[in-house]
């Protein structure tokens, strides 16, 4: 039966989060712009009418305070007030002794009560408030030299109907900056991936057997890098492809014939499976088991060949840590956040066979898969100019006694003699070793640094500086 795929997860496309950002920043921009706008605008009109309110209010009381005189009732007021200054929407109250003035639309209920009783204390002061549901300004100014208070209300609806109105401008501006934000990010993505649909057309094209395809120049200084970068590493794919495929049927040719007989055989019993005593196929299993291993055997005592026999030639490169660490992630089905930068710089680039080094990368995350009950972590970190890669699981750990030998050829530390179905050589680790060795590096296994249960294995090569990737 096959297995049920994992319903997958609807993400955008890096084109539709470009021109996301694009329009967000747009709009928080446009935002930011608006709000600082209009609280300036407030503070403006409002502090600027308030401020000229107050001096003419100021000066009116002084001047009416210099007309009255012990004598003076209320009826004398209103002669005096007439010949005060006036701004627009301001209307005047007063309070002589026990009798006051109302203003023609406000009468003396409308003040506000709390301003009303500090002028009553003797002490100046202005408020805010709603009159009909509209905004004023009351200011308030005891006569000291009489039992008189001046109150002059001034109308704000002006300022507040020019605010409503600036906010819909500016409302209108950060809608449109969105828009053209929008736009703008449509253009950049499109013009953005270009280039990445060409090269992925023509990664297409040679995994489907075209390895002549190449990238035409894109007249871009930038662009041109990752095309002559790309083309290089094609013309190396199909040379070792070619060197692979030559030097494959000519090893071919000689173990051709036992593994072909073994195989047979095996095929032969396995027809004939049903005929066989529970004890023959028991042991039909284990032959079946250790043919695959074998198999595996032979690939890698052919690579382990090319170490001792000094032909283990390196394709350097300069190669992406980061990249070079998500793509044995993937290729492994291992989740990308167990994947930790500690470490300031972006971007991190030792000069190494990126094949190799992506065969020792994925020979530790199948041991930590296989013996260490799962990955835990991934890091990567500098000290000096030395790249680290550790790669944790939370497996029963490897004792100190045998930290020096893991990495020996057949090596299975505290899981020998249980093989299972376990198809591995015993060779994987070695040629982890053996690879890192080429680069002028070094790889060991120390505790968990969390103090926990479980094994770390760090990757340590000399950092270069950035050059051309490999794609």
């Amino acid at each position: 039966m096959s297995k049920e795929r994992a319903p997958r997860i609807f993400t955008f496309g890096l084109q539709a989060r470009i021109l996301f950002s694009y329009a967000v920043g747009g709009l928080a921009i446009s935002l930011l712009l608006a709000a600082v706008t209009l609280t300036f605008a407030r503070q403006q009109l409002v502090d600027d009418r308030e401020a000229s309110a107050a001096a003419i209010a100021v000066n009116n009381a002084s001047r009416l305070s210099n007309q009255l005189t012990p004598e003076s009732t209320i009826e004398d007021v209103p002669g005096i007030v007439d010949s005060l200054t006036r701004i627009e929407g301001a209307q005047t109250i007063v309070r002589l002794n026990s009798s006051w003035l109302p203003a023609p639309e406000i009468g003396v209920a409308d003040l506000p009560a709390s301003l009303v009783s500090k002028i009553t204390d003797g002490s100046p002061g202005q408020m805010r408030s709603s009159i009909d549901e509209r905004p004023h300004l009351t200011i308030g100014i005891p006569l000291v030299a009489f039992d008189a208070d001046y109150f002059e209300v001034v109308n704000l609806s002006d300022v507040d109907d020019t605010l409503n109105t600036l906010q819909i401008i500016v409302g209108s501006a950060a809608g449109f900056t969105t828009f053209l934000g929008a736009l703008i990010g449509l253009w950049a993505s499109r013009r953005t991936l270009r280039p990445l649909r060409r090269v992925g057309e023509a990664a297409a094209a040679i995994a489907g057997g075209k390895l002549d395809t190449r990238l035409d120049d894109q007249n871009d200084p930038d662009l041109d890098v990752l095309t002559e970068s790309f083309n290089e590493m094609v013309e190396a794919l199909e040379d070792r492809i070619r060197r692979d495929a030559r030097f494959a049927s000519d090893v071919s040719h000689e173990l051709r014939s036992p593994l072909t007989t073994l195989t047979s055989s095996v095929a032969v019993l396995e027809a004939r499976r049903n005929e066989l005593s529970e004890r023959s196929r028991t042991a039909l299993d284990l032959l079946s088991i250790d043919l695959a291993r074998f198999s595996r055997l032979v690939e890698d005592l052919l690579e382990i060949s090319r170490f001792d026999g000094g032909v283990a030639a390196l394709e350097n490169s300069s190669i992406k840590v980061h990249s070079l660490v998500s793509a044995a992630l993937r290729t492994h089905h291992l989740d990308s956040s167990i994947l930790i930068e500690l470490t300031p710089l972006s971007d991190l680039h030792v000069n190494g066979d990126k094949r190799r080094l992506g065969r020792a990368l994925s020979n530790l995350l199948t041991n930590g898969i296989h013996y260490g009950d799962g990955i835990t972590s991934v890091s990567i970190s500098t000290e000096d100019q030395l790249v680290r890669i550790a790669v944790e699981d939370e497996g029963p750990g490897v004792p100190i006694t045998e930290r020096s030998k893991i990495f020996d050829r057949f090596s299975r530390g505290a899981s020998a003699g249980q093989r299972g179905d376990d198809t591995g050589s015993g060779l994987g680790l070695s040629m982890v070793h053996e690879d890192i060795r080429l680069h002028g590096g070094q790889v060991w296994v120390e505790d968990r640094n969390d103090g926990k249960s479980g094994a770390r294995f760090v990757i340590e090569l000399p950092m270069t500086a950035e050059g051309e990737l490999d794609l």
